[in-house]
């Protein structure tokens, strides 16, 4: 049972306004933490929303108390979709005495959710929340893959102390490591030092410009198929899309992509948390608030259409195998779907210490590159890292 004590109800003003909204919103039909209703019972739950007001390790930080309700005003507006999924919204993680605190209120939160097959989607002030969301899978699974989209890796300076700008380096850096892979989607290069850039490629991690994603945004379902946790960086979005002009850039995804990237990452079976970060009231404006609520809308959209299309599943699928410099590569390709997934040498799963992945997502290009003799650069990736 989650301790309602880290948590602020939603204000009963928001929650009088669902009276107002056509009986078949989402407002009429989530359960909602106010303090006329109590705690909700999370028995029977299958998605729980739920902010963070965590902003002090923001590099720009300006004293600013956050506030959520133009994203759930906007988002209990919506209509739901053909969903299965039992939601609650359980209200907001208040600051605590210090950000560790808060840490600590959101790791135990969502390990508590995770142990009990509750998918939480975050909302938060500074992406530093993701490393906390990290800390969280140390009980529940041995290793993670993360996807964040962002404008920027995050690295920052390991030897400072963790921010909004440098999370990353304290993921990769303390133990216990848990994390198998980490992959960028549509970074900018200018917004990223050249030394970032190389340490990406040096540990093995992936990374995708935003012209990659943007020519073709399927390019970004098989990383987000095989993420555990989802980090989205508001400032990943143009400026024009959010309605913003402070603080914001003119480039990034647009609106239509965003909510695409995000159904891909709820279509995923392996997302087992979705947190969208960087949220500020002073920054932000009613086009923000609308578009956040309409990036949760596809998540969940994505959630209640997944599809167990996974080769070892006694689904139906078709195997290939491709030799390459003497090497054989294995493809599956499932019939219900038409995804695609590599495997990994069974001389690279004897690990015994860490489950690791024995099949990664990829596309069907990956396996045209191997009939062409050359090897996917993912599959070349995750070899590298089973070595280390």
């Amino acid at each position: 049972m989650l301790d309602q004590t880290y948590f602020l109800p939603v204000s009963e003003t928001l929650h009088a306004h669902c009276a107002v909204l056509p009986k078949q919103t989402i407002g009429n039909s989530l359960t909602i933490y106010t303090e006329k209703q109590g705690f909700p019972e999370l028995k029977n739950v299958d998605i729980v929303v739920f902010g963070v007001k965590e902003n002090r390790n923001d590099v720009d930080y300006q004293n600013e108390t956050l506030n959520f309700d133009t994203v759930r005003k906007a988002f209990y507006s919506l209509y739901p979709g053909a969903w299965s999924s039992k939601i609650a919204d359980i209200g907001d993680i208040v600051m605590g005495n210090t950000v560790s605190d808060t840490y600590f209120a959101v790791k135990e939160v969502v390990c508590e959710l995770l142990q009990n097959n509750v998918l939480p989607i975050i909302l938060g002030g500074g992406q530093d929340i993701t490393y906390a969301v990290y800390r969280a899978y140390d009980k529940v699974k041995p290793m993670v893959n993360l996807v964040s989209i962002d404008k920027s890796f995050d690295f920052g300076n390991a030897n400072e102390e963790i921010s909004n700008k440098s999370y990353l380096s304290k993921i990769v850096v303390e133990e216990p490591n848990n994390l198998f892979n980490f992959v960028n989607l549509g970074y900018q290069t200018y917004f990223n030092a050249q030394e970032e850039i190389d340490l990406i490629e040096k540990l093995f991690f992936e990374a995708l410009r935003l012209g990659e994603v943007t020519s073709d945004v399927k390019k970004a379902e098989p990383y987000l198929r095989d993420a555990n946790i989802v980090s989205l960086d508001l400032s990943a979005i143009r400026s024009q899309d959010l309605g913003i002009d402070k603080h914001s850039t003119p480039n990034g995804f647009s609106s239509v992509e965003i909510c695409s990237l995000s159904r891909y990452a709820g279509l995923s079976a392996n997302v087992s948390s979705f947190g969208v970060y960087e949220f500020s009231n002073t920054r932000q404006s009613k086009t923000t608030g609308m578009l956040v609520a309409q990036i949760i809308w596809y998540f969940i959209e994505g959630v209640n259409t997944r599809v167990l299309d996974f080769p070892k599943e006694n689904v139906p699928f078709q195997k290939y195998i491709v030799l390459v410099e003497e090497e054989e590569i294995v493809f599956f390709k499932s019939l219900k779907t038409n995804r695609w997934w590599i495997e990994m040498p069974k001389k690279n799963m004897l690990d015994n210490n860490y489950e690791k992945l024995s099949l990664i997502s990829c596309n069907e290009a990956d396996y045209v590159m191997a009939c062409n003799q050359e090897l996917p650069e993912n599959y070349f990736k995750a070899i590298q890292k089973s070595l280390i």
